[in-house]
C-alpha cells in the first residue's frame, strides 16, 4: 500500500494547480456554457496531470541524490527510498504512454503538443535545468504549452479557434516570474548548500533574481493590459471590459512578491495559494470577473 501511496506521491497532485491554465481556451474561447465542451477541457487538464506526472517522476528519478540534501525535497519518495530508481523510470514511462494514448483521442493537434511537451521536459531534466537562464525559460514554456493544448483540445467546437499571441505572451511571462521567484527563494531556504541542489545556483544571485524578476513582472502585467484592449480582443468578446481586470492582476503579482521575498513562503505556487488567502480570493475574483465581462460584455 506505501508502494502506490508513493507512486502516487511521485505524480505530485499538489502540483496538478498548474494544468488548470488548460481552462483558459475553454474561457475565452466563450465555450463555458457548453457541456462538452468543459468536459474536453477536463479531459485535457487530467491528461496533463499524467504527462506532467510522468515529468515529475523522471526529474525525482534523476534527481535523487540531490533531493536528500534539501530540507524537504528529502522527504520525496525516490529521495526517502520508498519508491526505487527503476520503479520510478518504469511508472514514468507508464504514465507518458497512457498520456499520449489518451490525447491521441482528443485531437491531432493536442497529441502534438502533447508530445512536444513530454520532448521539452526530456530535454529540461537532462540538460537544460543545468544550463543558467534556460532552465528558467523551458519551465515557463511548459506553461505556454499547456495553454496552447488548452486551446487545440477545443477546436472540434470552435472551426478557426486560434490561440492569441498577447495571451501566450503573458503566460509566458508570468510563469517565467514564478520560475525565477522559485529560484530565488531556493538560494534563500538553501544557503551555502544550494549549488549541492541545483547547479545553476551557483550562477544566479539574489541581485540578478531581483532585476529579471522586475523585468518580467513589468512584462506581464504590460502584455496583459495590452491584451484586454488591443483591437483582436475586443472584436472577440465584444467589450473593451477586460481592462478592468487588471488590478486583480497587479495584486496578484504584487502579493506574490511579497510572499516569496517578506513571508519567506518559498516558491511553489500551489503551496503559496494555499497559505495565503488573500492571494487566493484575488485569483478567484480575477476568474470570476473574467468570466463575467465575457458574458455581459459591459
Amino acid at each position: 500500500m506505501q508502494k502506490i501511496f508513493g507512486l502516487i506521491r511521485l505524480m505530485r497532485p499538489k502540483q496538478w494547480l498548474k494544468n488548470v491554465v488548460v481552462f483558459a481556451g475553454v474561457v475565452f474561447a466563450q465555450l463555458y456554457a457548453n457541456p462538452a465542451a468543459l468536459l474536453r477541457s477536463l479531459a485535457a487538464f487530467g491528461i496533463f496531470c499524467l504527462l506532467s506526472g510522468a515529468v515529475y517522476a523522471l526529474n525525482d528519478a534523476v534527481d535523487a541524490e540531490r533531493d536528500r540534501s534539501h530540507p524537504h525535497k528529502k522527504n520525496r519518495p525516490v529521495a526517502s527510498g520508498l519508491v526505487s530508481r527503476p520503479l520510478a523510470y518504469s511508472w514514468s514511462l507508464v504514465l507518458a504512454v497512457g498520456g499520449l494514448l489518451a490525447a491521441w483521442t482528443v485531437t491531432p493537434g493536442f497529441l502534438i503538443v502533447g508530445a512536444i511537451y513530454l520532448g521539452l521536459n526530456l530535454v529540461y531534466s537532462f540538460w537544460a535545468k543545468k544550463v543558467v537562464i534556460l532552465d528558467v525559460l523551458l519551465v515557463a514554456f511548459g506553461f505556454v504549452l499547456r495553454a496552447i493544448g488548452g486551446v487545440e483540445a477545443l477546436v472540434d467546437f470552435s472551426p478557426g479557434l486560434k490561440s492569441s499571441p498577447w495571451f501566450l505572451a503573458v503566460t509566458l511571462f508570468l510563469a517565467l516570474f514564478l520560475a525565477l521567484e522559485k529560484r530565488r527563494a531556493e538560494l534563500n531556504s538553501l544557503a551555502e548548500g544550494a549549488e549541492s541542489h541545483r547547479k545553476t545556483l551557483s550562477e544566479y544571485s539574489t541581485r540578478l533574481l531581483d532585476q529579471m524578476s522586475a523585468v518580467v513582472t513589468t512584462a506581464t502585467v504590460v502584455a496583459y493590459s495590452l491584451y484586454t484592449l488591443w483591437p483582436s480582443t475586443v472584436e472577440r468578446f465584444g467589450t473593451e471590459g477586460l481592462v478592468y481586470t487588471v488590478p486583480f492582476v497587479l495584486y496578484g503579482v504584487f502579493r506574490y512578491l511579497y510572499d516569496v521575498e517578506q513571508r519567506r513562503l518559498g516558491g511553489n505556487p500551489s503551496a503559496i495559494l494555499s497559505k495565503d488567502f488573500s492571494l487566493l480570493v484575488d485569483v478567484l475574483l480575477w476568474a470570476a470577473a473574467v468570466v463575467l465581462v465575457i458574458h455581459f460584455k459591459p
